[in-house]
């Protein structure tokens, strides 16, 4: 069953999620994306995210709050063949073993695996190599297992970084994200990873991200989202150096949400908007020609929620 649900994932993922393959920095997937019939592309797209998922610790993982949060994305997907879902790392706790990712990822966010982008967090790492995670979404985009891949859904480029790289893979990261972006023609970009830059929370702030974002924010990207710090969060757009930029700064949002237990606030950062610990959910964005929309979608029985929209560069 599992190999029969990760080769259907690469099909979906050669056939619909490389809408064109001019970002998808890998020869061989985009070779094959070219080789699909050309379609319009469609002027608004909808993605569902959150990070720190699935807990095995859970008694019942039917009961989990991962359950939960997928039946949020779920709903979602089954009224919109084309929208997708989002992970910002930490896919399953505690060390991220194939067995984690068969028994609770999998009965849980693994119902929409082929409409999933990925992207890997520190726990997915507790294994060497992050084994248990690269086998587990055998990403078409990702051949290499390093963990970053672009895809261009409708009008928006979508950047998945990894966060957990270090040295000389940290740097031929940078490098392949400024040629991936010098490439792109979309007219918005989101990027995601785990490590949030900013953060109210204990876990976040992490510098290491810092380079990343000065590529993103001189190539006009939109919007940022990880996870790490187990709350939702979101802040108005802001620069590296942590100024607010109406103009040209990147909106980021922390959406720890996912399933694992949530955890406190601290200190509240510069330019924070919204902040939330004590709601578990999914944030959706609708990805238009020339802006978004976001909402914080709670699970069932709890309340808060967060909305608005805004133009991009």
């Amino acid at each position: 069953m599992m190999l029969q649900t990760l080769t259907f994932f690469r099909f979906f993922a050669l056939a619909c999620l490389a809408l064109a393959a001019g970002g998808a920095g890998n020869a061989a997937f985009a070779a094959k994306a070219k080789a699909a019939p050309a379609s319009k592309q469609p002027k608004s797209m909808t993605v569902y995210a959150a990070g720190d998922i699935a807990e095995c610790k859970s008694k019942s993982v039917a009961d989990s709050m991962a359950s939960k949060t997928a039946a949020l994305i779920q709903a979602g997907l089954d009224k919109d063949s084309k929208a997708l879902a989002l992970t910002l790392g930490n896919n399953t706790y505690p060390v991220g073993t194939p067995e984690e990712f068969s028994q609770c990822y999998d009965a849980t966010w693994g119902k929409f695996l082929r409409r999933t982008l990925p992207s890997p967090g520190n726990h997915d790492y507790a294994m060497p190599l992050g084994q248990g995670y690269y086998n587990y979404f055998d990403n078409p985009a990702d051949l290499d297992r390093r963990g970053y891949y672009s895809s261009n859904i409708g009008s928006w480029h979508i950047v998945s970084l990894n966060s957990n790289l270090k040295d000389g893979e940290f740097q031929a990261q940078l490098k392949w994200l400024q040629e991936d972006l010098k490439n792109n023609k979309r007219s918005c970009t989101l990027a995601f990873w785990h490590h949030p830059v900013y953060s109210s929370g204990g876990r976040g702030n992490n510098a290491v991200m810092l380079p990343a974002w000065r590529i993103l924010q001189a190539a006009k990207a939109d919007l940022v989202l990880s996870a790490h710090d187990n709350h939702y969060e979101r802040f108005a757009p802001q620069d590296a150096a942590g100024q607010r930029n109406d103009a040209g700064g990147i909106r980021e949002f922390v959406v720890g949400t996912g399933g694992a237990k949530l955890t406190p606030l601290l200190l509240t950062k510069p330019n924070s908007e919204v902040r939330d610990n004590a709601s578990y959910g999914v944030l959706k964005l609708t990805l238009n020609e020339k802006s978004y929309e976001w909402e914080f979608l709670p699970i069932g029985g709890q309340t808060f929620s967060d909305k608005g929209s805004a133009a991009c560069h």
